[in-house]
């Protein structure tokens, strides 16, 4: 009895918008070019992150902002909420055949985009949710704020036996595009695009047949009590008034040493004993014996089959298929999701998971490593199990199903650029 419940994945949906949304990068240039607002310079600027950036020619952009000029009030910042967000779920509860009425638990995470009613009552509006439903909406929380959800939904359903949560994460850009000239600031209205996905977990032992995965761990690290750490993803205004989310030159020294701390409170409980005892040796000579050698790196390879690696940046990317020693296998779902949607924020993970599924990769028994990183500064560990093999032919809703084949493409490498 005092065991924890088992929480399963019954299954989960990504949205993919319609073609009328695609933003090539010349496009996205010339509505830059059209508002006026910014000087050559910043123009030549955001014209070598996109190239730099690992995107391709068919990420999506919301429609107050594909047009000229540009439309930004609250309710375009609405519309492409709910388009994102009621295309996931209509998708998941038609995948599911799930009634509105049977979920117990809702969570939302919209980290720029809050406005009143929250979007968690936007949906509890929509669908017609039960009255006694527990609603919870996460604000502020930054890219890695998905699996910070999932994480909450997963305690809620330990309280709560027999229920269904639905877990709902996604990002608004029209609201939070810059208008300003500031460097730091121009980085995210490169990167970010739309996107969303919507997840349905259970605690119902009933479930486990039908459902794709196991909640197996949720490891969570939060670094802001260091300034360095909190001020390195800051929204604020720049000298001119213009609010943007700035980026910190910080920003990959700090998230480097948040995933050594979310690893160490991760390893233990994944890894196999030889590679626990290879890094206790190392750490016992370095530290006690004062041996010069380097830390040892274990092989996650040994504890997942899968990496989910938030695609916030080709940048992240590099750097952690180096110091995970991953193959190009291993971050391919997560650099195809980057070159294919762009940074969806905290959705990204499930674009990436969909990717292995619709490859067909996902067989019973691998386990999954979903990493999420976000201002604060946080990084969040899910870790997953396969309790079957994935099959295609059921992932009619994937959006990535209808031209996987085209996957993976060569995506040029060219030298990273200093914000």
């Amino acid at each position: 009895m005092g065991k924890p419940r088992n929480v399963y994945l019954v299954d989960f949906a990504c949205y993919k918008p319609e073609s009328a949304h695609k933003c090539t990068k010349e496009q996205f240039m010339q509505l830059s070019a059209a508002t006026g607002h910014f000087t050559e310079q910043s123009l030549a600027f955001q014209r070598k992150i996109l190239e730099r950036s690992g995107f391709g020619q068919m990420t999506y952009g919301p429609n107050g902002l594909m047009r000229s000029p540009k439309d930004q009030s609250l309710i375009e910042s609405r519309n492409e909420t709910e388009m994102v967000v009621f295309g996931a779920i209509d998708a998941l509860l038609a995948q599911t055949g799930c009634s509105p009425k049977d979920i117990g638990i809702l969570v939302v995470n919209s980290s720029l985009f809050n406005p009143i009613p929250s979007p968690s009552a936007i949906i509890v509006n929509r669908y017609k949710f039960r009255e006694n439903i527990l609603s919870y909406n996460l604000g502020g929380m930054g890219c890695s704020a998905g699996l910070i959800s999932i994480d909450l939904a997963k305690d809620l359903l330990q309280v709560h036996p027999n229920s269904y949560a639905l877990v709902v994460s996604t990002e608004n850009i029209t609201r939070n595009w810059y208008m300003g000239n500031n460097r730091s600031m121009l980085v995210t209205n490169c990167l970010f695009r739309i996107g969303a996905a919507a997840i349905l977990l259970s605690s119902r032992p009933s479930d486990r047949g039908r459902s794709k995965y196991q909640l197996i761990h949720t490891v969570r690290t939060h670094k802001g009590a260091d300034d360095k750490c909190y001020e390195c993803v800051m929204q604020e205004e720049d000298d001119n008034g213009a609010v943007g989310v700035s980026l910190s030159k910080d920003l990959m020294a700090v998230a480097g040493e948040a995933l050594k701390t979310n690893i160490r409170a991760l390893g233990p409980l994944v890894l196999p004993v030889s590679e626990q005892l290879l890094f206790l040796a190392t750490l016992i000579a370095k530290k006690f014996l004062k041996i010069k050698i380097k830390p040892y790196v274990p092989d996650f390879k040994l504890a997942f089959e899968h990496f989910c690696i938030h695609a916030g940046g080709r940048g992240v990317l590099d750097e952690l298929e180096k110091n995970l020693d991953l193959s190009e296998w291993h971050m391919e779902p997560s650099r195809m999701t980057l070159y294919r949607f762009g940074n969806t924020s905290s959705s990204s993970l499930w674009y990436e998971l969909a990717y292995s599924q619709a490859k067909g990769r996902i067989m019973e028994g691998d386990r999954v490593w979903q990493i999420g990183f976000g201002s604060g500064f946080k990084c969040n560990s899910a870790v997953w199990y396969a309790l079957k093999k994935i099959d295609t032919a059921n992932e009619k809703n994937n959006p990535w199903i209808d031209e996987i084949n085209d996957f993976p493409v060569n995506v040029p490498k060219v030298t990273p650029m200093a914000c």
